[in-house]
């Protein structure tokens, strides 16, 4: 294999100093190399990849040393550790020492007998690395899609893995092989018929307040919202940070590119929004309609130290669709806010980001009207 003339694990025995007289000075790298047993590779971390494998070494009563050393692959030194597995009551890790300008340490491990122990080798591996794509086909009525994830693993890392168990955040792992200089795609995730909403969203901090005052065209942000969960088939694990790209059927039996856009990581019981667009079949126009100084307080030279603000905010919204549709409003409050009136339902994201979900009727209108004060300008 390339991968043992890359990497070797060696063993030296102390124990038998009577015999070996000089064993207790040297680090006798043996040849043969102990085969995999087991390997696992995490892809939990975009930018680390951990390695996990298992071998079997053959160890001495006594004391014996075992040389780790890496050739041609990046390995982060502070990384690596090694677990007892067979008999971790007989066996113990005593040191761990780092040969001066070598890829290389050793550990001192004790063994209470001379036998065949299991051990778990981890560090983290340079140069492996995945990336994760969505495909998502919506039908022609834009309430149901089929969504498909693939993984795109990389490996430049100088190392071979004939077989490896793969895991992927909390999903179920899945057993690959994968040679050095070799790119491999896999799918990941399957599921028909998702159910999933078209939202649009207007910002009152990104998007145009008059979009008549404008010279251009003015859209709205469009995206699907899928729920992570069940009763989408979903919902069995995080789905992963990842490239999402959107087709719609076209209803003659070919499809047309919607969007592309990067999804965070979404848990499950979360949602993931994928922007496929600007529409300007629903138009929000908004005005501050009321913004006066209100209770002024002065200080012994009469000069202003504190004031309060109120404010009312008015806007109109269209929708000229011959469809439904849901609209995310969304406004930002200032540092210290109190709500006198307002007339649509609201919900507290987090302490200045309030959101309206607004339901619209075919070619309809509706209009919010916020009433608040701002406290304790200075």
């Amino acid at each position: 294999m390339r991968s043992m003339n890359r990497r070797y694990v060696v063993l030296v025995l102390l124990g038998l100093g009577v015999l070996f007289p000089a064993a207790s000075d040297a680090r006798i790298k043996l040849a043969a190399l102990p085969q995999r047993v087991e390997a696992i590779i995490r892809l939990d971390n975009p930018d680390y990849t951990l390695i996990e494998e298992e071998r079997v070494l053959t160890l001495q009563k006594g004391l014996n040393k075992v040389d780790f050393a890496w050739n041609g692959v990046s390995i982060d030194p502070d990384s690596i550790r090694l677990h007892i597995l067979t008999h971790p009551s007989k066996v113990r890790l005593l040191n761990v020492s780092y040969p001066p300008n070598e890829n290389a340490l050793v550990w001192e491990i004790s063994s209470a007998e001379a036998e065949q122990e299991r051990v778990r080798v981890s560090y983290l591996l340079s140069n492996i690395d995945r990336l994760i794509t969505y495909k998502a086909l919506a039908d022609k009525e834009e309430t149901k899609m089929e969504l498909k994830s693939y993984l795109v693993l990389r490996n430049f890392s100088g190392e071979d893995f004939a077989k490896a168990q793969v895991f992927l955040d909390d999903a179920q792992p899945f057993e690959r092989g994968i040679n050095h200089e070799e790119t491999q795609q896999w799918l990941f995730l399957g599921q028909d018929q998702v159910p999933f909403q078209k939202i649009w969203r207007w910002d009152s901090l990104q998007q145009v307040w008059d979009p008549e005052k404008v010279q251009e065209n003015v859209g709205i942000p469009v995206s699907y919202k899928i729920k992570n969960e069940s009763a989408s088939g979903l919902g069995k694990n995080t789905l992963s940070a990842g490239k999402v790209r959107v087709y719609q059927q076209d209803g003659q039996g070919s499809t047309i590119l919607l969007g592309e856009d990067t999804a965070a990581p979404v848990s499950v019981g979360e949602d993931m929004d994928a922007y496929v667009g600007d529409s300007r079949d629903i138009v929000v126009t908004q005005r501050k309609m009321v913004d006066q100084t209100i209770n002024v307080r002065r200080n012994t030279n009469n000069s202003i130290v504190l004031y309060d603000k109120e404010q009312q905010i008015n806007a109109q919204i269209e929708n000229f669709k011959d469809t439904p549709a849901l609209l995310t409003l969304v406004q930002h409050m200032p540092q210290e806010w109190e709500m006198k009136d307002c007339n649509l339902k609201y919900t507290r994201k987090d302490a200045h980001t309030l959101e309206f979900e607004i339901a619209l009727a075919p070619r309809s209108k509706q209009e919010l009207n916020m009433h608040y004060y701002q406290r304790n300008i200075r």
